[in-house]
């Protein structure tokens, strides 16, 4: 399929596909299924409803939904109208929420009805905001219903692409409050036609199982944006239930799961006979964190499904690379850059390193963002002579595929040698009866620092941490095995499953006394 005019604005992109793929379906519900021409007429009225809020081009408006339809018409009505999208991660406190409202000027908060309290909170705590709008009410005058049968003009506003704004997404940052990366409407346009390529997207014929929360970047243009604007389909999930998910891939005949590690681990132990659609998916993609080799071999083994994992940050729109589809896939590694985007393993000065050698990952194209929201320094900081400065540690290969060997915050350095928390959960994963693993580092007055080890267990393992660390010894290298192992019931994880090491990192302080349990 070829890739989509990358300075075109998305209501343009989004438009055009409904004109070529009138009948196909964009959205496949439960209950119905809503064909591209549908999708642009209420996503039209859901932009009439704004404007006659008095949104105009240029503010923004706060989303505060689950994964579903109104989601997707929400998000392609606010851009319609020339605005901005401000999706809200569900997991958050009031308080962040209310920040990342504030920090925008967000004009309107757009959510679902089971999060009143959340925006009971915000009116009170955010003065900017002059509407709310509960997309599940569709009787009230301040419901769905009414905003939908609004008459009135549809917006229609002239985009320079480069430079107006599509969406803010507030990146869940280690310390301090979020930061707003912004993405512009060329930006979205060119990652979601690199993806289109990079998947071998069929119109007509592809439908995405997505899962993942539609507030995340990763779902929001690969599962959301790129078929709507390629004219394929997604059937939306609310939570990750793996009886419920696999059940929606049947039903909705899905022949691409975009997941995360975890899900993939959980999805490998179905029941039996339940793994006939899993087998009958065409690809599925792994992003959001590492994913264990065992579990990508374990997949192809019992599914005969490859999972193409890749990677990319919010700030990069968010795919920068992928193992090719039907090429060679490398596990272990993030892949090859789509198309569109170069990237390059830098030294701390930000010039380039030879092949093999650990070092930060940088990225340059058009998805990268145009800088964070009211944060100029924050944004310089973030950039060396155009390239983007990820914060992932990695390697290039001869072949050019990237491997990341952890975050750069991540590294942990015992006794002046560089261990990467990556090599050991490789080999934590390998062990029969470990589910999760994450490793984080500790400090300590000997060493420096020591890596300590978290991990939950199979429900028919009795795994001691004693056991796990003889298994390490024998794989691992003497500054790499980990000091002390931790199990739990479970990893904590934010929305997308992925695992949350800062919490693991404020669990060791809480346990030694360093900090009190708030």
């Amino acid at each position: 399929m070829a890739p989509h005019d990358i300075e075109a604005s998305l209501p343009r992109l989004l438009r055009a596909a409904a004109q070529q793929y009138p009948q196909h379906p964009a959205v496949i519900l439960p209950d119905k299924r809503i064909d591209f021409a549908a999708f642009d007429r209420l996503s039209d009225r859901a932009a009439a409803g704004l404007a006659a809020k008095g949104v105009a081009k240029g503010d923004r408006v706060g989303l505060y939904c689950a994964n579903s339809a109104d989601f997707a018409v929400a998000y392609a009505g606010i851009l319609k109208a020339g605005a901005v999208v401000v999706p809200l991660n569900l997991l958050y406190s009031p308080a962040e929420v209310a920040y990342m409202l504030n920090d925008s000027g967000a004009k309107g908060l757009i959510y679902h009805g089971p999060f009143q309290d959340m925006a009971d909170y915000a009116r009170g705590a955010v003065a900017g905001l002059e509407f709310f709008v509960a997309v599940d009410d569709r009787s009230g005058p301040e419901g769905w219903g009414a905003f939908l049968a609004n008459e009135g003009p549809v917006p229609d506003p002239v985009f320079d692409t480069g430079e107006d704004l599509a969406v803010i997404l507030y990146t869940s940052g280690t310390t301090g409050h979020p930061k707003g990366a912004m993405l512009t409407h060329r930006n979205l346009a060119a990652n979601t036609a690199s993806v289109r390529q990079a998947l071998d997207w069929r119109a007509g014929e592809d439908v995405v199982l997505l899962v993942l929360p539609m507030f995340h970047a990763f779902a929001a243009t690969v599962g959301m944006l790129t078929p709507l604007v390629c004219g394929c389909a997604f059937a939306p999930v609310a939570r990750f239930e793996p009886d419920t998910v696999v059940k929606t891939m049947a039903a909705a005949k899905a022949t691409v799961f975009l997941g995360v590690p975890s899900m993939y681990s959980v999805l490998l132990r179905i029941k039996d006979e339940l793994a006939s659609v899993v087998s009958g998916l065409r690809l599925c993609v792994s992003g959001g964190a590492a994913l264990p080799v065992e579990v990508l071999r374990g997949f192809a083994e019992r599914f005969g499904v490859t999972i193409y994992e890749g990677d990319g940050p919010t700030e990069c729109s968010p795919v920068t690379c992928v193992n090719p589809i039907g090429g060679l896939v490398k596990p272990g590694t993030v892949g090859l850059p789509v198309p569109m985007v170069e990237m390059r393993i830098v030294d701390e000065a930000g010039e380039p390193l030879p092949l093999g050698e650990v070092g930060e990952i940088a990225v340059r194209g058009p998805n990268v963002m145009k800088g964070y929201w009211r944060l100029p320094e924050a944004t310089a900081e973030s950039f060396h002579d155009g390239w983007f400065l990820t914060g992932d540690l990695g390697t290039e290969d001869e072949d050019g595929y990237f491997a990341i060997v952890d975050r750069k915050k991540d590294m942990i350095i015992v006794n002046g040698m560089n261990v990467y928390p990556r090599v050991i959960e490789d080999a934590l994963y390998s062990l029969a009866g470990v589910r999760e693993a994450a490793v984080v580092g500790e400090l300590h007055d000997l060493h420096g620092e020591i890596p300590v080890a978290y991990v939950s267990l199979h429900e028919e393992s009795n795994l001691s941490g004693a056991e796990v660390r003889n298994w390490c010894k024998e794989r691992l290298g003497r500054h790499e095995i980990p000091r002390k192992v931790v199990v739990l019931p479970e990893l904590p994880k934010n929305a997308t499953g992925k695992i949350l090491k800062r919490q693991l990192r404020k669990h060791g302080e809480v346990e030694r006394g360093v900090v009190g349990l708030e």
